[in-house]
């Protein structure tokens, strides 16, 4: 039986850059595929390719064995392939039942809408998918993995032959992740081949038989997550050997730093916490998604002041009402959203560096120019960041080098508690290890770390202490080599960690 999809020899290049050079993809009915490779491997170009968004300067690709003339987007979804990207694109003014309706009704000019009708397929469509999801709710209230759910089924309704998932789980919780991986080996058993696109390794080996690897545009080889190991396809993506993803050093952890005495923000949903972080100490924090970990990184930030309790820095109760007085007491947060809130991308490497201590590098004549050019040659060094030129624009850097930069940002300031948001999210392996190695770094520093990640293992990997949340209040504080995460998500879903 030939393939439903397969791709040889694609080449892309933008301008003098070779996106693509000779890439191969081949996937069966029914098939969950996975396709991973770092940053800047080629694996979005190739998605382009396959969707008719881009065309290739060479290469062929064919559809159940016949070679695909016509290559732009209409012609992909007549075909039968419908992709999902990390930022879910419905109309937010419209109900559910209307953005999937649009996956299926023609489009016609005079034509009557049958809204039983629509409603009718709608429920059935996300019945199939198991989501409980009212058809008549507006597409804007729902929340990211309903989003997604309702995604998949205007997929499903266009009678999809094959779906992309790209980074599908970035912004779920472990209990979402488990229902999306559950939908996704349904959908293969249903028929519908899926590609799916993560650098969360363990959920690949979760859903996919096979595994397509891409390193610098070209095609590494076609392997069986049967018998190949996570070590052996993380070699593969980078090329190298990575002698650990989680390079921690022995914890060195001093006295307390910061103290929280039942400290509550009640507009928001947050406390009464209790919690004290020593020098020198990297503290996890774990939750699922809406457990209020990011409300209290942002009510410690001063972006939502706390209004009971007390928070106390080196033993000396202090209030903090917003960023920049959290700055001045010695505070950091690099935010999960990092293209929107931690860098500007259109800024240059060097402005993004220094940008919370512009201030500190102006006189009275006004920015110095070349102590901003020292102090970001100097901190772009520090943390190892990849980049031609300090003049070069942040956009243009792989997603590990702008988390590097936005940590930069940040370390100018000389914190003493460095809050990190999410700081591998979208991050290819070979980041993470990066990332993992700077936290480590700054923790043997003394710096006091506070860790929010929805990714278990790395949590456990490199805390030192793991806190965990549930319903805006802390209710457990572990020790990471005495549990696992069987135990810390029963204590996050609010049952005995016993």
């Amino acid at each position: 039986m030939a393939p439903l999809l397969k791709l040889t020899g694609i080449a892309k290049s933008f301008g003098g850059v070779q996106a693509l050079r000779g890439a191969d993809l081949a996937l069966e009915p029914g098939e969950v595929h996975a396709l991973v490779g770092e940053n800047g491997a080629g694996k979005s170009t190739l998605i382009k390719v396959v969707t008719g968004a881009v065309v290739p300067d060479a290469g062929t690709m064919s559809w159940h064995g016949r070679p695909v003339a016509r290559h732009d987007p209409w012609a992909m979804r007549r075909l039968g392939i419908a992709a999902i990207y990390q930022q879910p694109s419905l109309f937010p003014d419209l109900t559910v039942a209307e953005n999937i309706a649009l996956g299926w009704e023609p489009a016609t000019l005079w034509r009557l809408v049958r809204w039983k009708e629509r409603r009718r397929r709608a429920s059935e469509l996300l019945q199939r998918l198991g989501a409980d999801i009212p058809v008549d709710a507006l597409a804007g209230e729902l929340s990211m993995p309903q989003q997604q759910l309702v995604e998949i089924a205007r997929a499903l309704g266009a009678q999809a032959e094959l779906l992309i998932l790209d980074e599908p789980t970035a912004s779920l919780g472990a209990a979402e992740v488990r229902r999306l991986l559950q939908i996704v080996r349904e959908l293969g058993r249903q028929g519908v081949a899926v590609l799916y696109i993560s650098h969360r390794l363990e959920e690949l080996y979760q859903v996919a038989r096979r595994a397509t690897v891409l390193r610098d545009g070209a095609h590494v080889g076609c392997f069986s997550l049967e018998e190949t190991s996570p070590t052996q396809l993380i070699q593969a993506m980078v090329g190298r050997e990575l002698k650990s993803l989680y390079p921690k050093p022995p914890p060195r952890m001093g006295p307390v730093v910061l103290t929280l005495r039942g400290l509550a923000c009640r507009a928001r949903g947050l406390g009464p916490i209790d919690l004290v972080l020593h020098r020198g100490e990297i503290l996890g924090l774990a939750g699922l998604v809406g457990a209020g970990r990011t409300t209290l990184a942002q009510t410690l930030f001063g972006l939502v002041p706390a209004d009971e309790g007390q928070l106390l820095l080196e033993g000396r109760p202090v209030r903090i009402g917003s960023p920049q007085e959290a700055i001045a007491r010695g505070l950091a947060y690099v935010p999960e959203d990092r293209r929107r809130h931690g860098v500007i991308l259109d800024l240059s490497v060097k402005e993004n560096a220094t940008l919370a201590v512009l201030r500190r590098l102006s006189d009275l004549r006004g920015l110095s120019r070349a102590r901003q050019q020292r102090l970001a040659a100097q901190l772009v060094q520090q943390l190892r960041v990849k980049t031609d030129s300090l003049d070069t624009p942040l956009g243009a850097l792989s997603g590990g080098n702008q988390q590097k930069v936005a940590l930069a940002r940040w370390l100018a300031t000389e914190p003493v508690v460095l809050i990190l948001d999410e700081p591998t999210q979208g991050i290819d392996v070979g980041g993470k290890a990066e990332i993992h190695r700077l936290i480590g770094e700054l923790a043997t520093r003394g710096l006091a770390i506070l860790l929010i990640s929805s990714d278990l293992t790395e949590l456990l990997a490199m805390s030192d202490r793991l806190a965990i949340m549930r319903h805006g209040r802390l209710v457990g504080t572990v020790s990471p080599s005495a549990t696992n995460p069987a135990e810390v998500l029963r204590l996050a879903l609010g049952a005995s960690a016993a």
